[in-house]
């Protein structure tokens, strides 16, 4: 079909580009991307005549311009299509002649004629195009730029693999700008996918001819170099980059378009590296330096400065190792400047880029090494030099100079402590003090800046004989608080500096290969870094160059590696965020306080309890933190360096996983609860539980990142591991489980047999409450790490779950319960995914879990379940589908809420399988029946007391009404064991709870259960009291106003099932709050979407609803009969005798007076309307309602006058045709008899009707007239 269309869309969409409106280009270039394949496979004239109005376009755009994205994503998406190879190989030969096109220009200028046949393919002209749009202001418009640029390179580079040596990799005349373009994109990008594509482009770049290579080094390297250095906070110099001319506005005429391109190429050709360097006519005309926008490094917030000279630094060492060795010497000048200048930013970007130098050619050209280590002798010798400075004041050796950047605070300081100085010397107190101290300003340094002030005491008040002393002090000890502030703030920012210039210098060293014979100065800062490196990316560099050091020291006699590793694993377990500590974890309770049981995302970590983190403590979790992760960066590192020989090279690395863990051996095989695994368990009983931790600590750092082949020898130390999961103290379980998370992570197959055969037979081992912990802990963070990657394991989880949902100890029900809930979800998916290999025949064979699982998710899977007593009803068999329910939950001890349609035998279904579980235990010949607690409204206490008994045989199901007054409540304690059902209210709940909650009950069911949606209320907390082997609530409205109900009754059924209160509010409550605003945007109604399934998922296996209109079909609608009555004599008297009161003029006047000024309130006038029609309203019904048993005297004289008197003759109903309507309908209906019946006490039938009134008046009224003899 696109064939047989593409020739007609193709000249709508040609029309499209060629016309002004810029809308309408961005539509038909947007038109043409999904069909690029096809646009490419046209004739050549055709295709090139597309692909010149493209990139004309792009000389007709400016930054408004909405198709600029567009246009060159079209050309970006032709110019990568592999029929454009050939046609680029066909046309390569233009290469030689691609500034023929100014000749064309000169000609047509001058005879006004053109010969020039336009060609898509001179990629010289056409590339610059786009380079205006490099550093546009919208980000989109920068992407499609370089995407664009990266496609024409792609083609190049598949033009150049193909074999075609005629012509360049790029062509020569535009490769200096391409570099410069690339080489700012990395600069200056904040957006990490234009970062790539440009870096990605330079890579690309990298590959031209290494003589276009080295004219390229000669004119810009130096520049580049100076970019990348310019100190934070400095503007960068705009001469030294490549600021590219708007282009002039396109022509539809050829002639215009040559014209424009011939501008364009000859600015090329001026900024170009391949410039003479005459000042011409147009290098004044486009210099631009005074215009260009100043750039400041560190202004832009999203774009990290250590980041861009990482990368900078990166790109110029890759460059640098392309180059011919004629040419090294352009790269090393400038480098070396830079490493013997006393710029710590200097510092480092040079040493990155020998670093990356070194790296890229040691991977490529060993050869070439030895050659460059050669000519970088004496900058090598300086860079050891750099390192046997260790005092970050003297970073210079034989200079007492500080690193330029801390100048300005080192003036400050000084000028500070001079200051304070003069002013102690002017104090007579302190004058032999000032005059014992020799004060040397110039050469002050940080540490005496600190000393000076330090030990400057001021004496007390009482001591001071004036008051201009005082003064005098006072400013001293500002001042000497100000000298504090500044030397420490400079003595922090002074050793963050040396850490990471040193690290750096040293890492320049370690990749320049033959390492010194002294490794101390080199892996010292190195280690340093390790610790203290703030930014991870530098801290990385040093990793890396630690590992390379490392892997250099193998079979070196004596070698530091032995303990640079045992270092490395000290410093991983650091971390006291990750780390348990044995001394300050010491009990379950800390856990839950901390939430140490949540990562991820699901539930936000949180400060434990009243408890608020000092200083002190803040700063040593985070020097914990960067010390583990330098460690584990390093660890990282060796493993890719060793890869399979890791532990054959560093046996120290395989002795510190083993420390205190006993591995397996390679011949045993675990089974299923093998008996090992808890001796393993027990034999770590006697062992430092601090240093246990840590070695299990070591082994969940190395895990994600050990190569392939180790990972067997690796899984020898997990039963050891998970024997630990029993532990008898906490930490060490918790840290176990950690580790194994960890390890499922990487090994997860392998990982999760082992827990499904052993971990989940510990939830059920009654003889020991830490391994039940232990387990709980564990699978609580396996469902958390692993999420969707355990679809396949959910099955064999859930039901081992749910039967420790009930656990004596709360600690395991609250671990295993937020396993569960998060498991459910899973479930569904579950179902197509193949079983996982590895596992038992018994648990593959496990029919009835299978069965459980397709119960659980969906409800009308589950068989009938017969009922052992008898109903004196016929159940429905909507009601049958709830027993069967309400026992499958009884069955695997799970909890729900029943939340039928009022009307539909609640109360009905609950009783029968209370009733049912007391048949069953009378059957297994149990010493009592099992007590049940049914709690309602007080206005239902009774009602349940006569439905069980209506429904059940009372020798089955023995209820008690527990109400009454204290003294009462006491009395009837005394029952209970006469009767299996007892019968309360909420408020007997609230002050009984002392004495209910002793009480271990069957069955707790919660009539009207929404009683208890707040969870902060009294009755709320004592019925969470309540203990109960099964907990059911009964609601038609289980949530009546907002979502955050729902969990305070799930935390009644099931504890921690829906996580804290907070943690639901913020995974569910607020999303589905924020999309309910009706300016929500679309991203909250999504999210909001989002919540509402997965809380639908998670509650709908625990909740059974349904209405009337799906259950009870065999009923008839709803008929709507409306009958009009007209007014009585007497309601028309009084209605007439209203209208003409003055009521009605003031009501008028009121109205008419609210309908001009709208915006006044009087809800005096609001309340006389509203009595009017109350008044109304009560006449229509009844007119005794309005006039009374007492009426006033002008009613009277009104009665009288239509001959009526004050009697009992107002009680009759031909007063009100409505209440005479009402009789007659009840007629119809065959509810009651005629009055004028021989036999009027006897009833027509046995109906009932139920009568809705709007006023109480009325009810009571009805009561009293004669209509009450028809019931």
């Amino acid at each position: 079909m696109l064939k047989d269309l593409f020739e007609y869309v193709l000249h709508a969409c040609k029309a499209g580009l060629e016309d002004p409106d810029d809308d309408v280009r961005a539509v038909a270039a947007e038109a043409l991307i999904p069909a690029a394949a096809s646009l490419v496979r046209l004739n050549d004239q055709l295709l090139n005549s597309v692909v010149m109005l493209l990139w004309d376009i792009l000389l007709d755009l400016d930054d408004l311009s909405p198709s600029t994205s567009s246009v060159m994503n079209l050309l970006a998406e032709i110019y990568s299509q592999p029929e454009m190879v050939p046609k680029m190989l066909g046309t390569a030969a233009l290469s030689e002649r691609e500034f023929d096109l100014n000749k064309a220009t000169q000609m047509a200028e001058q005879e006004d004629k053109l010969a020039y046949s336009e060609n898509p393919y001179v990629l010289a002209t056409l590339t610059p195009r786009l380079w205006p749009f490099m550093r546009h202001s919208i980000t989109s418009v920068r992407r499609s730029a370089i995407r664009t640029l990266e496609r024409l390179l792609e083609v190049c580079n598949t033009r150049s693999s193909a074999g075609d040596a005629s012509s360049n990799f790029w062509p020569t005349s535009i490769l200096g700008d391409s570099l410069q373009v690339a080489f700012q994109n990395i600069l200056l990008e904040s957006n990490d996918e234009i970062l790539q594509s440009s870096e990605r482009a330079w890579k690309l770049l990298l590959q031209c001819p290494e003589k276009d290579l080295e004219c390229a080094a000669i004119s810009y390297f130096s520049n580049w170099v100076q970019l990348a250095t310019t100190p934070y906070g400095s503007t960068l110099d705009s001469t030294k980059m490549f600021m590219p001319v708007a282009l002039p506005r396109g022509s539809r005429s050829r002639a215009a378009k040559i014209r424009s391109a011939k501008l364009e190429h000859e600015s090329s050709r001026m900024i170009s590296f391949g410039s003479t360097g005459e000042n011409t006519s147009h290098e004044k005309q486009f210099d631009l330096s005074s215009n260009v926008p100043k750039i400041i490094v560190g202004a832009d917030s999203d774009k990290s400065v250590t980041h861009t000279r990482v990368l900078t630094a990166m790109a110029l060492g890759l460059f640098a190792s392309k180059l011919p060795v004629g040419s090294w010497q352009v790269v090393l000048t400038p480098l070396a400047n830079d490493v013997m200048s006393l710029s710590g930013v200097q510092r480092q970007v040079a040493s990155m880029v020998i670093v990356s130098w070194f790296k890229d050619l040691r991977g490529r050209d060993l050869a070439a090494v030895g050659t460059l280590l050669a000519f970088f002798s004496s900058v090598k010798e300086y860079l050891l030099d750099l390192l046997s400075c260790s005092d970050p004041a003297f970073p210079t050796k034989g200079s007492v100079l500080p690193y330029s950047e801390l100048a300005r605070t080192y003036t400050k300081m000084r000028n500070e402590a001079t200051n304070l100085f003069r002013t102690v010397e002017s104090c007579a107190v302190f004058k032999d003090y000032a005059s014992s101290l020799n004060f040397n300003a110039d050469m002050l340094s940080v540490d005496d800046a600190i000393n000076f002030a330090s030990k400057l005491s001021l004496p007390t008040e009482f001591d001071l004989p004036s008051d201009s002393e005082k003064i005098v002090l006072n400013n001293i000890e500002s001042a000497k608080q100000g000298l504090l502030s500044t030397s420490g703030y400079l003595k922090c920012v002074q050793n963050n500096l040396h850490v990471t210039v040193s690290s750096l210098v040293a890492s320049a060293v370690v990749w320049m290969s033959g390492l010194p014979s002294k490794l101390n100065p080199v892996i010292l800062p190195l280690m340093a870094a390790i610790k203290r490196e703030q930014e991870e990316l530098l801290q990385d560099k040093a990793a890396d160059a630690l590992a390379e050091l490392i892997f250099g020291c193998v079979g070196r006699k004596p070698g530091p590696n032995d303990k640079l590793t045992k270092n490395l694993c000290t410093l991983a377990c650091t971390d006291i965020s990750e780390t348990p500590q044995a001394a300050v974890i010491n009990s379950i309770q800390v856990i839950e306080d901390q939430n140490l049981l949540s990562i991820g995302k699901r539930f936000s970590n949180h400060k434990s309890r009243g408890h608020v983190n000092s200083d002190g403590e803040e700063r040593t979790k985070t020097e914990g933190y960067i010390s583990r992760r330098g460690s584990e960066l390093a660890l990282k590192h060796l493993c890719e360096k060793f890869g399979s020989s890791l532990f054959e090279k560093l046996p120290k690395l395989w002795d510190c996983l083993t420390e205190f863990l006993e591995p397996i051996k390679i011949e045993d095989d675990i089974q299923k609860d093998d008996p090992s695994i808890t001796q393993l368990g027990r034999s770590c009983e006697d062992k430092d539980p601090q240093s246990l931790i840590n070695n299990i600590q070591v082994v969940r750092s190395i895990t994600p990142h050990l190569p392939e082949p180790l990972r067997p020898q690796l899984l020898r130390l997990l039963p050891c591991i998970l024997g630990c999961a029993r532990h008898s103290h906490v930490a060490v379980r918790l840290a176990a489980a950690r580790c194994i998370t960890s390890m499922a992570k990487s090994l997860t197959g392998n990982v999760m047999v082992v827990v499904i055969e052993n971990a989940i037979p510990m939830l059920s081992d009654s003889s020991s409450v830490c391994a039940r912990q232990g387990a709980g802990m564990l699978l609580s963070l396996l469902v958390q790490g692993l999420a969707v990657e355990l679809v396949p394991y959910a099955p064999f989880l859930v039901v081992p779950l749910l039967r420790c949902m009930s656990d004596p100890d709360g600690s395991v029900r609250q671990s295993v319960t937020h396993s569960f809930a998060a498991l459910v979800p899973l479930l569904p998916l579950a179902k197509g995914v193949p079983l996982p290999s590895g596992l038992s025949e018994r648990l593959y064979s496990s029919t009835e879990d299978a069965q459980f699982l397709e119960q659980l998710l969906d409800n009308s899977q589950i068989d009938d379940h017969k009922l052992n007593i008898h109903l004196s009803v016929e159940l429905r068999r909507y009601q049958q589908e709830g027993i069967n329910w309400l026992a499958f939950l009884r069955r695997f001890k799970l909890h729900g809420i029943l939340c039928d349609d009022m009307g539909l035998g609640k109360t009905l279904q609950a009783s029968a399988i209370v009733a049912s579980d007391i048949a069953e235990s009378r059957a297994r010949n149990d010493d009592k029946d099992p007590k049940s607690l049914i709690i309602c409204p007080s206005t239902l206490v009774a009602h349940w007391e006569y439905e069980v008994e209506k429904y059940i045989d009372s020798s089955i199901m023995k209820p008690l009404q527990y109400i009454g007054s204290s003294q009462d409540r006491m009395t009837l304690r005394a029952q209970f064991d006469k009767f299996n059902v007892i019968i309360t209210s909420y408020d007997i709940i609230r002050k009984d709870i002392d004495f209910l909650e002793s009480v271990i009950w069957n069955y707790c069911v919660l009539d009207e259960g929404h009683i208890i949606k707040n969870s902060r209320s009294k009755i709320t907390s004592a019925v969470k009291q309540l203990k109960a082997q099964h907990r059911l609530i009964l609601s038609g409205t289980p949530i009546q106003n907002n979502v955050l109900e729902l969990w305070s009754l799930f935390d009644f059924l099931m504890p921690g099932f829906l996580g804290t209160e907070k943690q639901f509010q913020s995974t569910y409550g607020k999303p589905l709050i924020a999309a309910k605003d009706s300016k929500c945007s679309a991203k909250d109604a999504e999210a909001g979407i989002l919540a509402m399934e997965a809380l639908h998922k998670q509650v709908m296996p625990f909740l059974l609803r349904r209405t009337k209109d799906e259950v009870l079909s065999d009923l008839p609608e709803k008929i709507i009969q409306d009958r009009h009555c007209n007014l009585s004599h007497l309601q028309l008297k009084l209605y007439d005798k209203f209208s003409s009161s003055n009521v009605k003029e003031e009501i008028s006047t009121i109205v008419k007076a609210d309908e001009s000024e709208p915006s006044t309130s009087q809800p005096k006038a609001t309340r006389h309307v509203f009595q009017a029609l109350q008044y109304l309203l009560k006449l229509c019904s009844h007119p005794l309602l309005v006039i009374g048993e007492s009426p006033p005297d002008y009613i009277v004289e009104h009665l009288k006058e239509i001959g009526m008197g004050t009697g009992d003759e107002l009680h009759e109903l031909h007063h009100s045709p409505k209440l005479v309507a009402l009789q007659e309908i009840l007629q119809e209906c065959g509810i009651g008899s005629e009055i004028s019946s021989p036999d009027a006490s006897a009833a027509v039938g046995q109906h009932r009707v139920l009568i809705f009134a709007q006023h109480k008046v009325l009810s009571l009224f009805l009561c009293d007239v004669s209509l009450v003899s028809l019931f």
